[in-house]
């Protein structure tokens, strides 16, 4: 499916695309994921609330795009019913081209889930409950038994778009899980054990099972850094105690350093200029990096220091643009935003734009 999807995108984007939607499903069924967690990953595909009722027993559930569950609602839009099952988007306007797939491949899912006699986990939310900080420890624990993640052990979050593509896939708990930037998909891991094989994907370093809901949102921070050089995932460890400064950060917090970069980063040499010179500890290694003549590198470095006010080789100066550079990449990630269509894929795919050499 992931090769066939890879040929697609420049022949025709559509069917990519249509493709990718299928092979998101595919994965959620793989990993067991439950009702709710489907019906978010279809709303956020959409767009729009999603819903599901079912006879016997009897059920009715909404959930937003934002995967916020929604008041139980029996009006039926753009549906699919089959055998005392219905699910259906509640869009305003007329249908757009992929709704038909997406529900047709939330009805399959959701009769599969309902068919292999698990309709007793319908309510159970116990990756949320896991994953949730606002929560006492007894409550998360408890959901850690449930889920046979062990309390002895250190394990990492990986979380990834739904339209991540996928090479490996462990047996793990698993769940689409709602969070501040919409339904992702969210596994366990334990530290140690196979890895999760999606792009683009975001991995936390090892943690207790109490201090899993801050591995989270290192593992998203990281998700919104990926960028191809990553190869499929982005590690939190790589940034090290810079993941725990961004999580930390609120998004209101003085912004003066960011904001020097826009003009800068919006030149044609801009972005790869600044990428290098953070992990550069010379002008000349800066240069190699970028693949630019050194001298080149230190005109560049001369318009850098003129629009920041400081060095960024000298002193605090280094850590400053450090900051401000992935505070930067996180203001235009673009990793979260679904694929176009018309496209054949995001904007989030495409690589910091490097100097030719």
């Amino acid at each position: 499916m992931q090769e066939l999807q890879r040929r697609l995108e420049a022949l025709d984007p559509d069917a990519s695309h249509a493709l990718r939607i299928i092979a998101a499903f595919d994965e959620l069924v793989v990993g067991g994921v439950g009702t709710r967690g489907l019906l978010s990953a279809a709303a956020s595909m959409a767009g729009c609330t999603a819903g599901f009722r079912q006879d016997q027993p009897a059920v009715c559930k909404r959930v937003a795009a934002s995967g916020a569950l929604l008041d139980p609602s029996p009006a039926l839009k753009a549906s699919v019913a089959i055998d005392g099952q219905a699910v259906w988007l509640e869009r305003e306007g007329p249908a757009e081209e992929h709704d038909s797939l997406i529900l047709t491949r939330l009805a399959l899912a959701l009769r599969i889930r309902h068919g292999r006699g698990r309709a007793e986990l319908l309510e159970r939310r116990d990756m949320a409950v896991l994953l949730d900080p606002d929560l006492p420890p007894g409550a998360r624990r408890a959901a850690a038994s449930r889920l046979g993640v062990r309390l002895e052990r250190r394990h990492r979050v990986v979380v990834a778009p739904l339209f991540a593509r996928w090479t490996s896939h462990p047996v793990a708990p698993e769940d689409v899980v709602p969070t501040a930037h919409g339904p992702l998909h969210v596994l366990v891991v334990p530290d140690g054990g196979e890895a999760a094989g999606a792009a683009p994907s975001g991995t936390s370093a090892p943690a207790s099972v109490d201090d899993l809901p801050r591995a989270l949102l290192a593992a998203v921070t990281a998700l919104r850094l990926w960028d191809p050089d990553c190869g499929g995932t982005s590690r939190a460890e790589h940034y090290g105690g810079l993941v725990d400064l961004l999580v930390d950060l609120p998004d209101d917090a003085a912004r003066s350093d960011v904001d020097r970069l826009e003009p800068l980063a919006a030149l044609s040499w801009g972005a790869a200029t600044l990428d290098a010179l953070v992990q550069a500890v010379s002008v000349r290694h800066a240069a190699r990096l970028a693949y630019v003549h050194h001298s080149t590198m230190h005109q560049r470095l001369q318009d850098v220091v003129a629009a920041l006010g400081y060095d960024p080789l000298v002193g605090y100066g280094r850590a400053r643009l450090g900051v401000a550079w992935l505070r930067w990449r996180l203001r235009h990630s673009t990793v979260l935003t679904a694929p176009d269509a018309g496209q054949g894929r995001s904007s989030a795919c495409l690589p910091v734009p490097r100097s030719a050499p």
